[in-house]
């Protein structure tokens, strides 16, 4: 038992390490600011990774999905991207290192996590004022479509949402739950899971391959639960309760920005059918894009090809503020 439980402890601090590590390889630092709640209140503070000094590179805020921290889902972006792009990082509010009094404070909306994103790039040395492209994943594809349609295209440029059903609605919710499986009574119990089965559950709807058989084991995956999800529970079901995705809070209309759909073949949380309903609502001026053999992160399952599509994409789209890449090898 005693072996069981270190190896778990040391799996998963080893893969935070790596994540970490990957960043700061990147040229990635951490930093917090202390902002304003959006929604009134107390104040909230966003933890985020950028590279020290002023942007010499086009500025590039990369947004993440309900989860784990943001180091756990773009550690395989950070060190390519970087080489192209100034990269801002951050924590969504109830994840990882941001944070507000949840107490007080109401559920924060995709919109109230955008208006916090708008602020913290206010924030940043020499992005003030300055155009920045956004790409969101899932949850985080929300925040950037809202940050995009609230700021506007001279505050946001290109803008990439990735396997982010914008127009989800309760049908389609009825049917995620359906291919769960009856075991689970909400989509609450699978994304943020207290039970290795409901871990698991969640690993093989994420993906498109099986998970390997070591992170399967019940001891593995009890310390991931723990770790990224029981310490932060409180937390992360406030933020549940703000998503107004597939409410008439969240209303979906054209951008005036370029935009990139990218969705994974096989994703199983939201389908790849969407990606085309979703690009007909952006007037059918969004450039789609199915990565092959992916599931609902193929941006973790095939890297390579995600990092090409998206450095492809917004190095080809409207040009950032030439201020931000004065001096640049671009």
């Amino acid at each position: 038992m005693g072996g069981s439980l270190s190896l778990s402890l040391s799996l998963v601090s080893l893969l935070d390490y790596f994540a970490r590590r990957q960043f700061l390889a990147a040229g990635l630092r951490q930093h917090s600011v202390t902002l304003p709640y959006p929604d009134g209140g107390s104040c909230c503070t966003v933890h985020y990774w950028a590279p020290p000094g002023e942007p010499r590179l086009p500025p590039l805020l990369l947004i993440h999905g309900f989860g784990p921290r943001a180091t756990w889902q773009w550690r395989c972006q950070v060190g390519p991207l970087s080489r192209h792009f100034h990269l801002i990082v951050p924590d969504l509010l109830g994840f990882g290192g941001s944070s507000c009094d949840f107490a007080s404070s109401p559920p924060p909306s995709e919109a109230t996590q955008a208006a916090a994103l708008a602020a913290l790039l206010d924030s940043v040395d020499g992005l003030k004022g300055k155009r920045v492209a956004v790409a969101g994943t899932s949850y985080g594809g929300f925040v950037a479509y809202c940050l995009a349609r609230a700021a506007g295209p001279k505050r946001v440029g290109p803008v990439v949402v990735a396997s982010s059903d914008l127009l989800k609605t309760e049908a389609d919710h009825r049917a995620f739950m359906k291919r769960a499986g009856e075991r689970w009574k909400s989509g609450d119990e699978l994304l943020i899971p207290t039970e290795p089965a409901g871990m698991k559950r969640l690993m093989e709807m994420t993906m498109y391959r099986p998970p390997p058989a070591l992170m399967t084991l019940d001891f593995v995956l009890r310390d991931f639960i723990q770790k990224l999800f029981t310490d932060y529970r409180e937390q992360l079901i406030h933020v549940l309760k703000g998503i107004t995705v597939g409410t008439d809070k969240f209303q979906v209309a054209p951008l005036s920005q370029e935009v990139l759909i990218v969705w994974g073949e096989h994703d199983q949380l939201f389908l790849v059918e969407k990606a085309s309903v979703i690009q007909r609502s952006l007037d059918g001026k969004a450039r789609v894009e199915i990565i092959s053999k992916t599931g609902h992160c193929p941006q973790i399952e095939d890297p390579s090809r995600f990092n090409k599509i998206l450095k492809d994409f917004l190095l080809s789209a409207d040009k950032p503020d030439p201020v931000c890449i004065k001096d640049s090898s671009l």
